[in-house]
Parts: C-alpha cells; structure tokens; sequence
C-alpha cells in the first residue's frame, strides 16, 4: 500500500509539473499588451489597439510658448491649440475615428489597422499597425477677394506605419514611417512648408518608471524638407480608466498633417506645454484595461 501510495504521490508530482509548463509556455505566446498607455504617445498614434465594442475619447492640448514668460504664464495665457477624438473598435484589429482639430478649424477622419501584436516568446518581436486618414480645413476665407478654396484645395490626407516593441518592462519603443500630403499649400493655411508632399520619420519612446506611470518621448525628423524638426518630452499617468499624458512640444499642431507641415519652435525656450486625457467607454464586454 505504501508503494500504491508512492506511485499516486509521483504521478500526481508529474501531472502538475507538466500543468505547470503546459500554463507557462501558453503565457510566453501570448500577446504582449500595453507596450504604450494609449492609443497615442503625446501625440503620434501607436500600435496600442482600441478593443472591440469599445470607445476611445481623447482631448488633447497645447498652450503658447514658454518665451511668453510670467507675464503669460509661461504660455499658459495664448496660443492654445484644442483637438478632440473619438475612435471606436469594430474588432480587435479594425477602429475608426474622428478628430476636430482647433487650429485652421481641420475635421480628420481616419482608420487604424493592427497586422500582428508582439508575442512574449518572440516569434512575433514586434507590433506592426498602420493608419491612413482624411482632412479638411473648415475655416471662413469668405473675405478674401478670390473666395473661398473649393472642398477640394482645402483636403489633405495622412498616412502613418507604426512599428512598436516592448523590451522590457520598462522600455518601449516605436518607429513611424509618415506622409502628409496637401492638395493646396494656400499661404493663408496655418503651414510652414510650400510642398505637397512630406515626409518624416518619427519615433516614439516610453520608460515605465513605476507601475502607473511612464517617462515618454516623441522625435519627427522631415525627411524631403527643411522645417525644423519636432520634439516632444512628457509622462503618463495612469488611473483607472483615464491615461492623463503631460508633455513640452514644439509644436501647436495636434494631428497628423499638421504635425509635418505646421512648423515647430526650438526645443527648450520654444517649447510649448500640452497635455491629453484619453478616456475608454465599453459599449459591450471588452478586455480594455488601460
């Protein structure tokens, strides 16, 4: 009977050892979540999916300069640039958002697609997603002696392939080949540049320093001009189902078009403080957990 016994004591041993790496292997092929908070890291969209039957909404905004000194607060008091966002998921690799950007009066609309998601054991080693999106400028020209730009000159359109990694639990990173292109570079849209064409490189970062909150960083270089480039500096904060994301930017520009083509001051006396507050709403049962 004690043999019986021993037999039933190593077998058990066995099956629950093999339970064991049975739940560890399927862990390790998972998919790797949250490598950033949001669905935006400052303000580049990232491969941080919007889950389906679930509503992302996002404000988003940037103060005037920190050259304004104490008299504006450090740029609190002028130049504010507003965007708010809506972006919803149909399932877990297809969203579809708006955006109305204060700044030249832009309504965006655009969709977001997530090929694949990083895996823990790295058969995947990265997140690849792409976004591809529409504006147009809504603003009053009515006093100018041509008229008004017709629909079509004031459309421009946005193109971002998002290639995202977690390294670690506490680094992240993204690289975001983008394009903008403006069918009418009129001087009187709020832009830099005089092409239609741009394109830019821009790279996303985040450094997890506890378990709600994170140092980021945002760096377009153009790539086919020469506008000073944009840079970013901010964290994030998580609590519950709000991601509070606090930043210095270069730029007043807050979507994608714009952030290529709108123009940027030089980092540190010209940066601009900004800040989003990125809220989800489950319409239906979802695993949105950030």
């Amino acid at each position: 009977m004690k043999k019986v016994a021993l037999l039933w004591m190593l077998l058990g041993l066995t099956f629950q050892s093999q339970a064991q790496l049975e739940r560890k292997l399927a862990t390790e092929s998972q998919e790797v979540d949250l490598i950033f908070h949001a669905p935006r890291n400052i303000n580049l969209l990232t491969t941080e999916p919007v889950d389906k039957g679930t509503l992302h909404f996002a404000i988003m905004h940037t103060f005037g300069t920190l050259d304004g000194g104490i008299r504006n607060l450090f740029g609190i008091d002028n130049g504010a640039s507003i965007q708010f966002s809506f972006e919803y998921g149909f399932n877990d690799k297809f969203s579809l958002g708006a955006a109305r950007q204060g700044l030249d009066k832009i309504y965006n609309l655009y969709g977001r697609y997530h090929f694949f998601k990083q895996t823990y054991d790295d058969k995947v080693p990265f997140s690849l997603s792409a976004m591809g999106g529409a504006g147009v400028n809504t603003s009053d020209y009515s006093f100018l002696i041509e008229g008004d730009p017709s629909l079509a000159n004031r459309t421009s359109y946005a193109f971002q392939l998002m290639a995202a990694r977690r390294f670690s639990d506490k680094i992240s990173l993204q690289v975001s080949p983008m394009m903008a292109y403006f069918m009418d570079m009129n001087p009187i849209f709020f832009l830099e540049g005089d092409q239609n064409l741009y394109l830019a490189l821009g790279f996303s970062g985040k450094y997890k320093v506890s378990s709600k909150a994170s140092l980021t960083l945002q760096w377009i270089p153009n790539l086919n001009n020469d506008l000073r480039n944009n840079v970013g500096l901010g964290i994030d904060l998580e609590a519950g189902g709000h991601v509070f994301q606090m930043y210095f930017v270069t730029s007043p520009a807050l979507n994608e078009q714009y952030l290529l083509a709108g123009g940027n001051g030089v980092p540190g006396e010209q940066f601009r403080l900004g800040f989003n507050v990125n809220r989800v709403f489950a319409t239906k049962r979802s695993k949105a957990n950030w």
